[in-house]
C-alpha cells in the first residue's frame, strides 16, 4: 500500500518554499504574525499620539489645558513630547507618519498569513523601510533623552514595536540571500534572531535607566 505525504506549506523551511516559487518568496505563519502583532502595536500607538495631539491644539484653541493620561509625572511626560518641535520633524505630527507605516506592515503581514510570496525587489524596499523606522526611531530615542528630558509611554512602545520588525525582516532577508552576509552570520540568524531585538531594545532600557538614574532611585 502506498502512503502519500501532505505537506503544510504554511509550516515549511522558507528556502523550500522559495524553490517551490522561483523568483519570489513567502514568509512562515510565525514571521507573518510577528508583523501583524508589531504592525499593531505601533498602529495603536501612533493613533493614540495623535488623538492626543488633536486634543492639545484643541484645548490650546480654547484657551484651555489638556494633559494626555499617559503623561504621569516629570520624566514620563508625554504632553511635553508631543509640544515639543521634534515631534513634527516634517512638518506635520509625526505619528500621522506611523499611522500610514504600520498599516503597511499589517497588510504585508496578513498576505503573508495568506501565503502570498514576493521578489528580492520588494522585500528589500520592505527591510530599507524598516531601516529607514529604526534609524529615525534612534533620532527620536535622542531627542527625547537628551533634549526634550521626557519619556512618552506610546512612543516607547513604536519603538519596540520598529526595532523588532526590523530585525526579524533583516534577518529574514539574510538568510534568503537576499542581503550578502558570511556563511557564520546566515546560521546565526536562522538560530538566534531573537537576540538582536532583545540586545538592542536592552541597551534603549539601560540608557533610560541611567539618564534619569536619581528620579527612579529617589
Amino acid at each position: 500500500m502506498s502512503k502519500t505525504t501532505v505537506k503544510d506549506v504554511s509550516t515549511e523551511p522558507e528556502a523550500e518554499r522559495a524553490e517551490a516559487a522561483p523568483g519570489s518568496v513567502g514568509g512562515g505563519r510565525a514571521f507573518a504574525l510577528m508583523l501583524m502583532i508589531t504592525g499593531a502595536a505601533g498602529l495603536l500607538a501612533a493613533w493614540v499620539i495623535t488623538i492626543d495631539k488633536f486634543k492639545l491644539l484643541e484645548a490650546k484653541v480654547a484657551g484651555e489645558t489638556f494633559t494626555p493620561g499617559c503623561s504621569l509625572n516629570p520624566v514620563v511626560s508625554c504632553g511635553s513630547v508631543m509640544e515639543s518641535k521634534q515631534a513634527a520633524a516634517f512638518g506635520f505630527p509625526n505619528p500621522m507618519l506611523g499611522l500610514v507605516a504600520y498599516g503597511i506592515v499589517i497588510c504585508v503581514g496578513v498576505s503573508l498569513l495568506a501565503r502570498a510570496r514576493y521578489p528580492r525587489w520588494y522585500w528589500l524596499t520592505f527591510n530599507a523601510g524598516t531601516l529607514f523606522g529604526v534609524v529615525f526611531c534612534a533620532w527620536l530615542m535622542f531627542q527625547s533623552l537628551y533634549r526634550i528630558n521626557a519619556l512618552c509611554l506610546w512612543c516607547s512602545l513604536a519603538w519596540v514595536a520598529t526595532i523588532t520588525m526590523f530585525w526579524y525582516v533583516t534577518s529574514f532577508n539574510v538568510r534568503q540571500g537576499f542581503l550578502p552576509a558570511p556563511r557564520w552570520l546566515r546560521s546565526f540568524f536562522g538560530e538566534f534572531t531573537w537576540v538582536m531585538p532583545v540586545l538592542h531594545i536592552g541597551i534603549i532600557g539601560m540608557l533610560v535607566l541611567t539618564r534619569w538614574w536619581d528620579f527612579w532611585t529617589s
